[in-house]
């Protein structure tokens, strides 16, 4: 058997209906809308606009971006308004260009997210279903992502508590830049902005009338990966519909899964003065799920699955559709209307050991922000005004799991939960000359939901409440010193209300809301810079302070020991640092790396009758470092490999047990055959942990000790794009 690392112990409503009508019994997954003007893109992608950008090949994209490494402008838009990298006063990452292009598989956020630092992804199954945080905010969810907004060409994909289910709705393959802002930005977002912003801008359609691509990947544990996709463009309008289907036996027993992803993006230009871009997309998602094991079973086996996985044939299911609309109207030269419109359907199964849950989700929401520009005591402003507004309700039932998946008659939760967000925000972007730039914002959040017990279990009506409301500022300051070179200092509050997951997990009860929970607050501090020299180096590098009040955290009780339920743990304190540098020192050689140093630690925390000081927040390692190398020894053929460093990691708050930390190698080629003018294919090869090193991929704060989910060994992968 491989060698594993040291795991060692010592001290140390009416929306259903609106939607059924709108879908028509169809999946359909939401549309979104680029708000930019022309001036905006070509700021970004240079004077030749959309067309040009449209014609790029994989060789162009990188050339691309060596001359934005130049200084060249970039335009984020992550903080709600177009901005030019080197002016926002924030840690900012962008992913683009040959890093999307690199991936092997384009089914998961950690191959997409790696170059990022401050950013933890976990692929707990070597699939899609993944936990994310960002500066140790939503480290310990154990279903979805929390604390951090994620914005789909525009369209959130969080819930009115700001909590992101999944990113089953992203088709990497199909995404075209990635913007990621780190710390607090809640008032920007509210509660899904505690730990930063993703957002994600898939490809549009090419210039020309009609043009697809066809791709097919393949690798081991049984992966099959097929993409099919058609766009292009006819006067102002610009189209792309895209449909994949990948599936895998998973690298452990019972941890197999098939995804289906359908999308079509429409933009469309009406005149100078009127944007828009509209997305309709479907998603089905299925994986097994094998929870984790404890150390005797790692010895024996890591590829086997926990019993009691096997024995309750635990699985998940989501099936989504999603419609919406974003657009930007210029109503004068100095003034602007954003807007965002969505609905999304959801259908959700999943098999746990004490029951079968099934959830319908019916969600919409929308926002609306006005711009205008002008000068006030001779500073040029550009002030921002807007309203974020989101419903959603969910009907649950619950029905025990006699084994094996199989559902029992009895109903043992019956309940409807409605919940409604409501965000006013304002911020001012002030120029204050000789290269200063400040940004204040401000923001109000309220958040409702309500229960209603439809089953009233032996009489007792569990139907309650709870609401959140909080107010959250940031203030953030940049000076360009050089033009390719800027400082930026920034303050930022967060505010994390439980989501629906923790609000529905109740200790007391099958059913009813967990009325224990608060709020997590908190505010931090970062200092950076950021440039580029000469077109052959860019850096970036913050150092952050964050503190935070009622972290959430997990437990299992007695009387039900298979759950997990949320409290509001303790309180801790986040130092760190995060650097990142793309070097290209020969034409046709670059390097990328990204580290990340996190010193997060509890000023108390509560376990059980224990409280804690001064201990480590468990899943976080210390180092996290990631080195890419990508050479073209001759034009058409690039070789990559690339190095995954993380650093040993405690289990949970008591920091008796950990794991030692690992290094991954990965090593992958390229190469592009022209068939035509307009023309080619490109064929793919991949290893991932070429030195088939024992690793454990995600640890859980498990309390009977089931806290390690291993992960692959050496794999390999291999496919083909077709262009025409």
């Amino acid at each position: 058997m491989r060698e594993y690392p040291e795991v060692t112990s010592g001290r140390r409503s009416p929306f259903r209906t609106i939607l059924g009508l709108a879908l028509g019994g169809m999946l359909l997954v939401v549309p979104a809308w680029s708000v930019e003007d022309r001036s905006t893109v070509e700021a970004r992608h240079g004077s030749g606009g959309i067309q040009d950008m449209e014609r790029k090949s994989h060789g162009e994209k990188e050339e691309a971006e060596r001359r934005r490494v130049a200084g060249e402008e970039v335009v984020v838009t992550a903080p709600r308004m177009d901005v030019p990298l080197r002016e926002n006063p924030a840690a900012t990452s962008v992913v683009e260009g040959e890093t999307l292009s690199a991936m092997p598989r384009t089914i998961a956020a950690d191959e997409a997210l790696a170059v990022v630092p401050g950013v933890k992804v976990d692929n707990q199954a070597n699939g899609e279903r993944v936990h994310l945080s960002i500066r140790g905010q939503g480290i310990l969810t154990e279903h979805g992502i929390r604390g951090i907004k994620i914005l789909l060409d525009g369209i959130p994909l969080n819930d009115p508590t700001g909590f992101a289910p999944d990113l089953y709705d992203v088709d990497w393959a199909t995404v075209d830049r990635i913007e990621v802002l780190r710390g607090p930005a809640s008032s920007l977002h509210g509660g899904g902005g505690s730990g930063g912003i993703i957002s994600i801008t898939t490809e549009d359609g090419g210039p020309d009338p009609l043009e697809g691509r066809v791709r097919l990947d393949v690798g081991s544990h049984g992966f099959v990966k097929g993409l099919a996709q058609a766009g292009g463009s006819e006067g102002g309008l610009h189209y792309r519909f895209s449909a994949s289907r990948n599936q895998g036996d998973g690298y452990r027993d019972h941890t197999a899964f098939a995804a289906t992803n359908l999308s079509g993006k429409i933009r469309f230009r009406d005149t100078d003065r009127l944007h828009l871009s509209a997305i309709v997309a479907g998603t089905s998602f299925f994986n097994e799920n094998a929870e984790g094991l404890n150390l005797e079973q790692v010895e024996e086996d890591p590829t086997q699955a926990n019993p009691d996985a096997l024995i309750s044939n635990e699985y998940q299911k989501t099936r989504r559709g999603t419609l919406g609309l974003t657009g930007l109207w210029e109503i004068t030269h100095a003034q602007s209307l954003a807007f965002t419109a969505y609905g999304r359907h959801t259908i959700y199964k999943e098999s746990v050991p004490s029951s079968i849950i099934h959830r319908t989700f019916d969600g919409w929401g929308g926002s609306l922000q006005y711009s205008v520009e002008g000068h006030v005591l001779s500073r040029a402003h550009r002030f921002d005004v807007g309203v974020d507004l989101e419903w959603q309700d969910i009907d649950e039932y619950r029905r025990p799991n006699l084994g094996g998946g199989e559902e029992g008659p009895v109903i043992v939760s019956d309940q409807v939960i409605s919940q409604r967000g409501a965000g006013i925000f304002a911020f001012d972007r002030i120029d204050l000359g000789h290269r200063w730039n400040l940004v204040l914002g401000v923001r109000h959040d309220e958040i409702d939901n309500e229960l209603e017990d439809q089953l009233r279990a032996g009489g007792v009506d569990r139907s309650g409440g709870a609401s959140f409301s909080e107010s959250t500022a940031r203030v953030g300051i940049a000076w360009n010193w050089k033009p390719a070179a800027a400082f930026f200092a920034s303050w930022g509050q967060g505010f994390l209300p439980p989501a629906t997951e923790e609000l529905a997990s109740n200790p007391e009860s099958l059913g009813g809301f967990n009325t224990g929970l608060r709020p997590a607050t908190s505010h931090g501090l970062e200092v950076g810079i950021r440039g580029g020299a000469g077109g052959l180096l860019a850096y970036d590098a913050a150092l952050f302070r964050l503190k935070t009040g009622g972290d959430f955290g997990r437990y299992r009780i007695p009387e039900r020991p298979l759950e997990t339920f949320y409290r509001n743990a303790g309180d801790s304190e986040r130092y760190g640092l995060e650097a990142s540098l793309a070097w290209f020192p020969l034409e046709r050689l670059a390097v990328r790396l990204a580290y990340t140093w996190s010193h997060f630690i509890y000023g108390r925390v509560a376990l059980g009758d224990q409280v804690l000081t001064g201990t480590w927040l468990p899943n976080s390692p210390r180092n996290m470092a990631y080195l890419d190398v990508e050479y073209s020894p001759v034009p058409r053929l690039t070789l990559g490999g690339s190095v995954d460093v993380r650093s040993r990691a405690y289990i949970d708050g008591s920091n008796a047990t950990w794991i030692d930390g690992y290094t991954l190698v990965h090593l992958r080629l390229r190469s592009r055959i022209r068939l035509g003018a307009r023309s080619s294919v490109e064929l793919m090869a991949a290893v991932r942990n070429l030195t088939d090193t024992g690793h454990i991929a995600f640890t859980e704060p498990d309390p009977d000790g089931n806290s390690y989910q291993p992960g692959p060994a050496r794999e390999y992968f291999a496919g083909a794009v077709l262009t025409l």
